[in-house]
């Protein structure tokens, strides 16, 4: 008897137990104008990891991570976090459950200081926006929480510089710390390393070690250099569809992977 990939799928969940799956994926699917972009994709991610979703250009990782944030709706199929269907539910409603992505809370505000860039973050996340047309001491009781997240991220020397007087390594830094201070249960991150040198790199890829102590990250990244080093879990993508999953060591070898990445990252696939 022959098994499909939705079968082996909900096998493996039921060996890892439902009570240590943060969020998970039932056929989950997107099309555009009849263009399938995901394709039934089950995902199972497992609380307390850091767990990575990559593939070659086109494959469907940009649209899946959107369908998880909530910034697309799905065509079809379930998305669960803790076993709850937020399948229709905004990105503002998913944030107070404690799924936060690191953009929706920073985009960095240039003209504010690194502190006040985190404050803000935070009174959102508390409902109380209305305090940024206030005097920005009125939410002085924030500066704690906000200068524990800073020092997570060695920007604590920096909290009275202006953000925009940052590298660029350390913007992205400000945004991960902007989103752990309003403590997620499920930290999302876009290409965290996107566009920068061999030293952000290294700087954030720490950082990103750092701070999932305690809760759960779930990443997109092109970087497989970053992605051997820190993700505990690797789903592969090609085509809008899962055709790996599991270590680096074990996605590395799999022949369709290699075959997805030929010509692109085959040889950092190989390299590490």
């Amino acid at each position: 008897m022959g098994y499909s990939l939705s079968d082996i799928f909900f096998e493996s969940l039921g060996n890892l137990g439902k009570e240590n799956v943060i969020l998970q994926t039932e056929d989950l699917t997107k099309s555009f104008n009849g263009f399938i972009a995901v394709n039934k994709v089950n995902l199972a991610i497992e609380r307390g990891a850091i767990h990575a979703l990559i593939g070659p250009n086109g494959a469907g990782k940009t649209t899946c991570f959107n369908l998880l944030t909530k910034f697309l709706e799905p065509s079809s199929g379930k998305i669960l976090f803790n076993d709850m269907d937020i399948s229709a539910e905004k990105p503002s409603q998913i944030a107070r459950k404690g799924i936060i992505r690191s953009f929706q809370i920073s985009a960095v505000f240039p003209h504010m200081t690194v502190l006040e860039n985190v404050r803000f973050g935070m009174q959102r996340s508390l409902g109380s926006s209305f305090y940024f047309w206030r005097n920005i001491n009125s939410v002085d009781v924030l500066n704690t929480r906000a200068m524990e997240a800073l020092d997570q991220v060695d920007l604590n020397r920096f909290a009275n510089e202006l953000a925009v007087n940052l590298p660029y390594g350390r913007k992205r830094a400000l945004e991960i710390a902007t989103t752990i201070a309003m403590d997620p249960e499920l930290m999302l991150l876009d290409e965290p390393t996107q566009g920068m040198g061999h030293e952000d790199v290294d700087l954030i890829t720490e950082l990103i070690k750092k701070v999932s102590k305690g809760r759960t990250v779930l990443m997109v990244e092109h970087n497989m250099k970053v992605v051997a080093n820190i993700a505990t879990t690797i789903s592969v993508l090609q085509r809008g569809e899962v055709i790996a999953e599991g270590s680096y060591e074990k996605v590395s070898k799999n022949h369709q992977v290699m075959e997805a990445y030929m010509g692109t990252a085959d040889s950092e696939l190989q390299g590490h």
